[in-house]
């Protein structure tokens, strides 16, 4: 068996477009444009790559984009002064804090300082609650994207047995809590799962967010099977060369794609997807502050 590789980069392409479609129509119909507001604070270098990414993809689907970039040194009290100045203002309809945060400044506490109807990262202690009760939530993007590809792959996902491999609140939790909200079967698995092989091979859907190069092998993997690999992990590539580098997933590619039916590449799968759905979340935070109907496909 060959695996139907899954392509990230082409779904999120139509999401975007998807995307630019609403927002065309909502600046014709409502005179109204979806603002999104990405605050940064330092220096980081991989930060500052992915939020100059989600400007340029912003403005090409025609909402606004307010960037915010601070000195490593910026005070815990002044980024809380700017994130109340923008949960004020109207023409900001999501707001995202670039994580990770310099140690002098509590994570937590700026991310529940966020409007939770502006959440647009779905992080908000507030958004965790409603997504964990079945309520109207902003939802992390990651796990949103995922979710969007198993939907299109799946006609249904209702009595699917789903394994997701990852315990974190980023993708892990709230990617349990999506598929639990469309009527899998749900087991977290994690570093103190006893026999995590077997675990993993009884899923119909394996989602593998672990942070391990290459965790999970083909042996791991149930014939036929969906494997979502939201790993992305630098290993080092000695025949590229002296200090070279390469990108692999928590799943091995080679081995499981022999196994699976289908399998996100690592890179080119799931990555794509999440500033493609931070642009969703961000017109569905505009459509239910101005009471307009949400976009169909781009929500859980």
């Amino acid at each position: 068996m060959t695996a139907d590789i899954i392509d990230g980069k082409a779904f999120a392409a139509r999401i975007r477009d998807k995307v630019a479609e609403h927002v065309a129509r909502m600046r014709s119909a409502h005179d109204l444009t979806p603002g999104l507001a990405v605050v940064l604070v330092g220096e980081d270098p991989a930060s500052q790559v992915y939020v100059r990414n989600k400007g340029t993809q912003t403005t090409e689907v025609g909402m606004a984009s307010f960037e915010h970039r601070l000195p490593e040194d910026t005070s815990q009290a002044e980024l809380l002064n700017l994130l109340d100045r923008l949960n004020d203002d109207t023409e900001v309809h999501g707001i995202l804090v670039q994580l990770p945060l310099p140690s002098h400044i509590d994570a937590d506490l700026v991310i529940n300082r966020i409007n939770p109807a502006k959440d647009v990262d779905g992080f908000h202690i507030s958004n965790v609650g409603l997504l964990a009760t079945g309520q109207k939530a902003m939802v992390p993007c990651t796990p949103l994207g995922c979710l969007m590809m198993l939907r299109d792959r799946h006609d249904n996902l209702s009595g699917m047995n789903a394994v997701v491999l990852g315990r974190s609140n980023i993708v892990g939790k709230p990617m349990a809590q999506l598929l639990l909200r469309d009527s899998c079967t749900v087991t977290i698995a994690h570093s103190r799962t006893r026999d995590v092989a077997e675990v993993c091979r009884r899923a119909d859907i394996l989602v593998a967010a672990v942070g391990r190069p290459e965790m999970v092998t083909g042996d791991w993997v149930k014939p036929g099977a969906t494997v979502i690999d939201v790993g992305i992990n630098r290993i080092p590539a000695p025949e590229r060369g002296a200090g070279k580098h390469r990108l692999v997933g928590d799943v091995h590619f080679e081995s499981s794609a022999a196994v699976a039916g289908a399998i996100t590449p690592v890179p080119g799968g799931v990555g794509p997807m999440t500033i493609a759905c931070l642009l969703a979340n961000t017109l569905t935070a505009c459509c239910r502050a101005n009471g307009l109907p949400e976009p169909e496909g781009l929500t859980a």
